[in-house]
């Protein structure tokens, strides 16, 4: 199974009184946005799942894409590695999925699966990390891993 952490892009400061959930996007965030978009529809299969928060942030960069998504509460700000998991059907899903959503989350995330750690692992705002569980075959028989197969930030597109 594949599963693609996409980090919100660049995002407007919180104003005083302000919704965090109402943070659009900058001009940069943008253009980041619409980068990434671009190299993953090079990339993803048609199957792929796309989850997202419900952050305008979220929406904006999600919509980049210009495939249908669905928008899911659990991964607002402050979402838990288990709902994310959850979410995306980790480990058994059948399809890829995309989860577009926050830091900590995604890192928390992001180390959870690469290194069964609960160190965050920082991710730069529009950036993408692709995992992908496989089985090899072991000393003691068939092991399942969790590798990385790339990771990118807008800045190098």
């Amino acid at each position: 199974m594949d599963l693609i952490l996409w980090r919100h892009a660049e995002a407007h400061v919180i104003r005083e009184g302000q919704d965090d959930l109402e943070r659009s996007l900058t001009t940069k965030g943008e253009r980041q946005a619409q980068r990434m978009a671009e190299w993953l529809n090079q990339r993803l299969a048609q199957s792929t799942r796309v989850l997202v928060s419900p952050a305008k942030r979220c929406q904006q960069t999600a919509r980049a894409l210009d495939r249908p998504f669905k928008t899911l509460a659990e991964l607002a700000p402050g979402a838990d590695v288990t709902a994310v998991l959850r979410a995306a059907r980790w480990p058994g899903g059948s399809e890829p999925v995309l989860v577009v959503g926050h830091q900590p989350t995604l890192g928390f995330v992001a180390a959870q699966l690469l290194a069964d750690s609960e160190r965050l692992l920082q991710m730069k705002k529009g950036a993408a990390w692709w995992l992908r569980q496989r089985e090899r075959e072991g000393p003691e028989g068939k092991v399942k891993q969790v590798v990385l197969q790339a990771a990118m930030g807008p800045d190098f597109l």
